[in-house]
């Protein structure tokens, strides 16, 4: 059977064996690489549109680039894969994100061809400039090395002061923007208007496209090159002269836009570019969700679609018999909305994520004071502490893995000045199949450190509602509120709001044998472990701390009086978190106690299920209860009855 008639991607084990084929067959393995990613994603869920969008250009890359040798460093890695598809594992692609399986990123212990891990915004250009130098330090003339950026990450301050830097050395740098207008939600902001005024100029696309005319034949010209790229330089800086170009100004040679599914265009481009030396630009236009229909009409919802119909589209939701519990997100979401239209201060705030936080309910309802800002940590801390200075009171909403970028900011323009703003710290925790790059394990202890802040984590929906309801009224201060991925455990949840007293704990069930102490939505797995310990005759009382600062030492006094078996439990690092604070306490206080905490060790926890992580940390119901069983000197059963 000749190549032809079998399917090419599955002789492409390497991308060696993607370099060996003809150039007239790209077309059709990038066509086999997307059904390929449609196939697997529709059964087993993942980041969608950003890898179907980035086909033709994963493909060039890994053609005309000698990979693992040459390098490629992927943004964020929701665009990668293709990209893990061909540098071998496609027959472990089912495996994406389940646990034990391949990461849903590129992650430089999985293979050789992940050049760089990635998982947060803006990191790209940093690193590959620090390849391009280590390169040069080894006399390595001939490595390439490039970064694939969205025009999302380019919001982020981290990727202008890698351009800013790569202007100024002379590396072999190649940076792609892979411009798809688009990050999880549409592009915000002055960057989003450049690029599209770029791209739509008519003025420049006619000069790109005599640029281009020449750049496509001059690898034909073999001694003349040099007076070929000239001409280039010319003729791109000419444009320059009438239409300002950014990357030019910090003395990256600009090239493009050029159509970023056109994958036969995009290797001659690529190879030339391989023969200008000093860093570069090219400019891709792409579409995310490219080549799925459903996928490119409604982007925002298809760039992680969950189990969806392969050939017609549809969305495939698990139907239940009875009302559900809202997700936490869309909690917060619809209260804000609420606490808003009472509190004309309140304002509400996102780098970039108003869909995933829910924040897009109050952009909608009220557009004059629900700000996107891009991807933007840091801005997004001190924006809002600007705002915070002259009377309002903005909530921040960030996710926990997130907000460790915006750290400083919160230390020195919010704490310092105890300015009143609410940082809401959504995905706080263990978040599952994204893994850790975007576990939200830290928030808890990097919090509780920093003097003047109010740290708390409501155990459900109505505790949330409450907790917001308190950040926002007269002298709060700086407030955070972290909260978990996923659904509640209350259907009915919108009950009117109180005030919670900060500081303040609330003892869920009185016990007499061993205590367990609790912060956070996973207090509701404690409320099961001492369900089945009560079966066993094990009395165990239970309490929802609710604040890791300022803690409740009234509370406190009490339970180190009446146990000496206590557990702490928290969904969150145990160095420094919540059971930290529960042993400085005892010892503070000269109290002695045989004390156990739960929570994430000091690792690194992989991906997998929420369920399937907690079992793996020793926090889920049967951990707990295991552990209070021990603490109590009883038998411990082999499995829950």
């Amino acid at each position: 059977m000749s190549i032809e008639a079998e399917n090419l991607l599955s002789s492409i084990i390497t991308p060696d064996d993607l370099r060996k084929l003809s150039k007239d067959k790209l077309v059709r393995v990038s066509n086999e690489l997307r059904q390929f990613i449609i196939d697997v994603v529709s059964e087993n869920p993942g980041h969608f549109g950003a890898s179907l969008g980035a086909v033709e250009l994963t493909v060039a890359l890994h053609y005309v680039f000698n990979t693992p040798y040459d390098k490629i460093v992927w943004d964020v890695g929701h665009q990668a894969y293709g990209h893990k598809i061909l540098t071998g594992r496609r027959e472990k692609f089912h495996t994406n994100r389940k646990y034990k399986g391949i990461s849903g990123f590129p992650k430089m212990a999985e293979s050789e061809y992940d050049a760089f891990g990635v998982g947060h915004s803006s990191t790209s250009i940093s690193a590959a400039l620090g390849m391009a130098i280590a390169s040069l330090n080894k006399n390595e003339t001939d490595r390439h090395v490039v970064a694939v950026i969205g025009d999302g990450a380019m919001t982020g301050g981290m990727a202008f002061e890698a351009l800013n830097n790569a202007g100024s050395l002379n590396s072999n740098l190649l940076v792609i923007l892979n411009d798809n207008n688009m990050a999880i939600d549409p592009n915000v902001g002055a960057m989003k208007e450049y690029f599209l005024d770029i791209a739509t100029s008519k003025t420049y696309n006619k000069v790109k496209d005599e640029v281009w005319n020449i750049l496509g034949k001059l690898s034909k010209f073999g001694p003349n090159t040099q007076s070929f790229i000239q001409k280039i330089e010319n003729a791109v800086k000419s444009v320059i002269l009438k239409q300002s170009n950014l990357f030019e100004a910090m003395n990256l040679r600009y090239f493009g836009p050029v159509d970023g599914h056109d994958v036969t265009f995009l290797t001659d481009v690529l190879n030339d570019l391989k023969n200008i030396p000093g860093p570069k630009l090219l400019h891709c236009i792409t579409t995310k969700g490219k080549g799925f229909k459903q996928a490119e009409l409604h982007q925002t919802q298809w760039h992680a679609p969950g189990l969806f119909n392969k050939k017609t589209g549809e969305l495939i939701k698990i139907k239940h018999s009875k009302p559900e519990p809202p997700k936490y997100q869309d909690v917060f979401g619809n209260t804000i909305v609420e606490l808003a239209e009472k509190n004309d201060k309140i304002v509400g705030v996102t780098p970039a994520m108003p869909t995933g936080s829910s924040l897009n309910i109050m952009m909608e309802k009220m557009p004059g004071r629900a700000f996107d800002v891009g991807i933007a940590e840091q801005h997004a801390v001190t924006f809002s502490a600007g705002m915070a200075s002259q009377g309002l009171i903005p909530f921040c909403n960030i996710y926990s893995t997130f907000m460790q970028r915006g750290y400083d900011q919160v230390i020195h323009d919010i704490a310092l000045q105890k300015l009143n703003v609410v940082l809401c710290l959504d995905r706080g925790g263990l978040v599952g199949d994204d893994g850790p790059t975007h576990h939200g394990a830290f928030d808890l202890a990097y919090l509780r450190c920093i003097p003047n802040i109010i740290v708390s984590a409501p155990m459900n929906e109505e505790e949330l509602r409450n907790l917001m309801y308190t950040a926002q009224l007269n002298n709060m201060g700086p407030f955070a509120i972290r909260y978990p991925r996923g659904k509640g455990v209350m259907p009915k949840w919108k009950n009117p709001m109180k005030k919670i007293v900060p500081g303040t704990g609330r003892i869920i069930k009185e016990g007499d044998e061993i205590a367990i102490l609790s912060i956070g939505h996973i207090g509701n797995y404690a409320v099961k472990a001492c369900e089945k310990l009560q079966l066993e005759g094990i009395n165990a009382a239970h309490y929802d701390m609710r604040f890791v600062k300022p803690i409740d030492k009234k509370l406190l006094h009490k339970i180190f009086t009446k146990f000496n078996k206590i557990i702490t439990l928290e969904n969150g690092t145990i160095i420094g978190g919540l059971g930290s604070a529960i042993v400085e306490f005892m010892s503070e206080n000269n109290y002695s106690a045989n004390i156990t905490r739960l929570g994430i060790p000091d690792k690194f926890i992989e991906h997998g299920k929420q369920d399937e992580l907690y079992k793996e940390c020793g926090f889920d119901v049967e951990g707990i209860y295991k552990t209070a069983k021990k603490l109590v000197g009883l038998r411990v059963l082999n499995k829950i009855q």
